[in-house]
C-alpha cells in the first residue's frame, strides 16, 4: 500500500481528495492536514511516502512545505496540486524538486496515477503547462525587488516595507520604480498582476 498524506486548508476539497484516493486498492490515506506547518511533523509520524500538497496553505506554502521534505525527509515524495496552471509557478515547483505538479480540475484517475509515479521516481506534469513553462522567461527581478514588491501586494506602505526590509522609504520607492521599468507595467498594481501571473510571487 502507498502511504499518502494530503494537505489541503479547505475542508470539502481534502475530504473529496482522500476519497478518491481511498477507492484506490493500493493506495492509503494516513493524514489529512490543513497547513503547511503540519505536513512534515505528520509525514514524519505517519511514515508518509507521498504527500499531496495544495499549493496555497496556510501557515506555509504548498513549495515552501514540499522543499522541506525534500530536504529533511527525501523518502517522501511531493505532488503539488494547483487551480492555478501558471508556467512560473510550475517553475517555481521544480525549483523546490516536487515530484509531480496536477491541475485541480484534472480528471481523477490523473490523481491516483501521479501519486504511483512520483513514488516510482518520475516527474508528473501535465504536458501542456510544463511546454508553457519551457518558453517562458526567467524572473527579471532581483530577490530584494521581489521581497518590496511582495510586501507590497499584501498590502504594506512604503513605510512599512522600508521598516521591515531595513531600507529608507525613498529606496523602496525606488525599487518599486524600477520594478514597474522592468516588467514593462502601467503602475505598482498592474506590476503585482503581471507577477503573481507569471508565479514570481
Amino acid at each position: 500500500m502507498i502511504r499518502v498524506l494530503v494537505a489541503e486548508d479547505m475542508h470539502i476539497v481534502r475530504g473529496a481528495l482522500v476519497a478518491l484516493l481511498r477507492l484506490e486498492p493500493d493506495i492509503d490515506v494516513v493524514a489529512e492536514v490543513a497547513s503547511g506547518l503540519e505536513i512534515l511533523p505528520a509525514a514524519r509520524a505517519n511514515q508518509a511516502q507521498v504527500a499531496v500538497i495544495d499549493i496555497d496553505l496556510p501557515g506555509k506554502d504548498g513549495l515552501t512545505a514540499a522543499g522541506e521534505l525534500h530536504e529533511l525527509l527525501p523518502e517522501c515524495r511531493t505532488l503539488i496540486l494547483t487551480s492555478l496552471g501558471r508556467p512560473g509557478t510550475l517553475r517555481r515547483a521544480l525549483d523546490a524538486k516536487v515530484g509531480g505538479f496536477l491541475l485541480k480540475d484534472a480528471p481523477p484517475d490523473k490523481l491516483a496515477n501521479a501519486v504511483r509515479g512520483v513514488l516510482a521516481g518520475r516527474r508528473m506534469v501535465d504536458g501542456d503547462l510544463a511546454l508553457a513553462a519551457w518558453d517562458t522567461v526567467d524572473c527579471p527581478l532581483t530577490g530584494r525587488e521581489l521581497d518590496v514588491l511582495r510586501m507590497t501586494a499584501q498590502g504594506y506602505g512604503t513605510v512599512e516595507v522600508a521598516a521591515r526590509l531595513y531600507l529608507s522609504a525613498g529606496t523602496v520607492r525606488n525599487y518599486l520604480t524600477t520594478v514597474v521599468a522592468k516588467l514593462n507595467a502601467r503602475n505598482r498594481v498592474d506590476a503585482i498582476r503581471i507577477a503573481e501571473e507569471s508565479g514570481w510571487l
